[in-house]
């Protein structure tokens, strides 16, 4: 019986229960497990993959959309993989022309690599910005916050998720209620009684992952990166949009180096939706 190529073999959708064969192709890539995100891109959004006949997977993507459930707004791609026997031989491509297809008009979003950015441009998304990664042990250095900064409560939940909706500009509801069993810390600034910046550390690997991070202004999200740092023995490691040329300098003067940078991607609209100033990091890049 002769094997099927690999244009025949079907595209279908990924649930929890790929959640090892995900996690199997990113290390093969020589990228990280990272079974705890991959559950929860799994869990919030869509997955989509093509299974090999000698086992695991051909490829594998995550989709997290945005907006009301029968209508989507916004789509994020992300875990874009191919494993590496069947790598440049239009895998990608053809999984990501699936994605494209089976989201219809709905605009999208990714942040790519170097390597993966030409894909893209080919199948029509444009560079709409960056984001620089950052990692290391935050410093002291003798910093003093402004803003008041404590953990999130259930009784915060609300009022995070207005504020998430007005800065992210569109509805998120499905990912920020999953964020307390997602992330490690949970945590908010506050003034005059109002929720005015909220920020999550979720682990992966040997690091805590500073993401989301919605803040007023660089002042706030200073305070809510400090105050995630006091709480974890861990490095931090997050992606800084690079217009937030302030908050970049501050954290490297304390100790966090750039590891690499990303190019942030749209796909039918020029710009991403919601206030940029105030949208310092994604929970995941991964999912917008």
């Amino acid at each position: 019986m002769s094997t099927p190529s690999l244009a025949d073999l079907p595209i279908r959708r990924l649930t929890r229960r790929d959640l090892t064969a995900c996690a199997d192709l990113s290390e093969d890539r020589g990228w990280p497990r990272e079974e705890h995100k991959w559950g929860f891109l799994l869990t919030a959004g869509k997955g989509y993959g093509i299974d090999d006949p000698a086992g695991g997977l051909v490829t594998a993507c995550a989709v997290t959309e945005y907006g009301p459930h029968d209508r989507p707004d916004l789509g994020a791609i992300g875990m874009v993989l191919v494993a590496e026997r069947h790598a440049r031989q239009g895998i990608g491509r053809r999984l990501m022309r699936h994605v494209l297809a089976a989201m219809g008009t709905t605009p999208l979003t990714l942040h790519a690599t170097p390597n993966g950015r030409p894909l893209y441009e080919e199948l029509g998304f444009k560079v709409t910005g960056r984001a620089e990664m950052v990692r290391g042990r935050l410093r002291d250095g003798g910093y003093r916050p402004t803003v008041a900064t404590r953990a999130a409560t259930a009784e915060d939940l609300t009022a995070i998720l207005r504020l998430d909706e007005e800065v992210f500009g569109s509805d998120r509801t499905h990912i920020v209620t999953r964020l307390p069993a997602f992330a490690d810390q949970l945590r908010v600034a506050e003034e005059n009684g109002r929720i005015i910046g909220y920020a999550g550390a979720w682990p992966n690997q040997d690091t805590h992952v500073v993401g989301p991070l919605v803040a007023r202004d660089t002042e706030t999200a200073k305070a809510l990166i400090a105050s995630l740092a006091a709480h974890t023995d861990r490095s931090l490691r997050t992606d800084i949009d690079v217009r937030h040329e302030e908050l970049l300098t501050w954290v490297k003067d304390r100790g966090l180096e750039s590891v690499a940078f990303n190019s942030v991607m749209t796909y039918g609209i020029s710009d991403l939706p919601g206030d940029w100033s105030r949208r310092f990091a994604p929970v995941t890049v991964a999912a917008g």
